[in-house]
């Protein structure tokens, strides 16, 4: 009977891995002249995939790395026993959990026209230097840093890593501030072409890929990690990760230089251990810019 109920279960695993991709059409009442409410249907981009689970159901699969889905149940021509697939599934399973921290870069020249000269202001910099100093005071052994290759994310990074000697700094293009989806409701201020949500969205949601996911099963230890990036690239992780609708990305607000804290469990769970926070700052030393 176990046997059969962990087939069923695997049958179950792979189908939910093929939603990886949590969007769905979101259906937003839109007031009319009468006052009526009339549906406005949020198509997913292309690279979207297929559509999600109905709301509220958790995808134990959601980062493909759900033992029952890693099994190959037809390697063999003959169906594996019970004891043989009991051994292949703790084989994969992750056994550590992974505590991951997205920075926001700090206060920047925004007037700036070149990329490159979007540097980051006096004010910045202290908070760069508060932000260093509070992940230092919590005395844990961060694995890396990983961060967006822009000018404002790479100054934000040798701050803060002057306060965390040994630890590795790799820099990577996915994190790159960029327009994830298009946001619902909309804002007026901030409307990019609609291209570019094609073209950021299928990068930044590879950065979610690549980097948020539960443990490597030869993982055996806790680890510590550190992503320095930016406001949109954060906020549309957060609702991945905790498969909240990713349209709701920019209804979230981080102030510069905040802590994130994401934790992800053995068993694929999502805890959001703090959002945004800068309390370690002085009132003075915040902004959002």
């Amino acid at each position: 009977m176990a046997f059969r109920q962990a087939l069923q279960l695997a049958a179950c695993g792979l189908a939910g891995g093929s939603a990886a991709v949590l969007f769905s059409a979101v259906a937003v009442g839109k007031p009319r002249a009468g006052g009526d409410a009339e549906p406005r249907v949020v198509e997913p981009p292309a690279w979207a995939g297929a559509a999600r689970p109905g709301p509220g159901v958790w995808d134990p699969n959601w980062d493909r790395r759900e033992p029952l889905s890693l099994v190959n149940l037809r390697k063999r021509n003959l169906e594996p026993g019970e004891e043989e697939l009991t051994s292949r599934l703790d084989h994969c399973k992750a056994k550590a959990t992974r505590h991951i921290f997205l920075i926001r870069h700090s206060q920047y020249h925004v007037d700036a026209s070149l990329e490159k000269d979007r540097t980051l202001t006096p004010l910045g910099r202290e908070q760069a230097e508060l932000t260093g100093l509070r992940l230092a005071s919590l005395g844990l052994k961060f694995n890396k840093i990983v961060h967006s290759s822009m000018t404002r994310a790479v100054e934000t990074t040798d701050i803060i890593s002057k306060h965390l000697p040994g630890v590795c700094k790799v820099s990577t293009d996915l994190l790159r501030e960029g327009a994830p989806i298009e946001p619902d409701p909309p804002v007026s201020h901030w409307k990019p072409e609609a291209v570019q949500y094609y073209e950021d969205g299928a990068r930044i949601e590879a950065a979610f890929r690549n980097y948020i996911h539960r443990a490597d099963a030869k993982q055996q230890e806790d680890s510590y990690e550190i992503f320095i990036c930016h406001a949109n690239v954060i906020r549309y992780i957060v609702c991945r990760a905790l498969q909240f609708p990713p349209e709701g990305w920019l209804r979230l607000s981080l102030n510069n230089g905040s802590i994130t804290h994401l934790v992800v469990r053995p068993d694929g769970r999502v805890a959001l251990r703090a959002l945004g926070d800068t309390g370690f700052m002085p009132p003075d030393k915040i902004s959002r810019s």
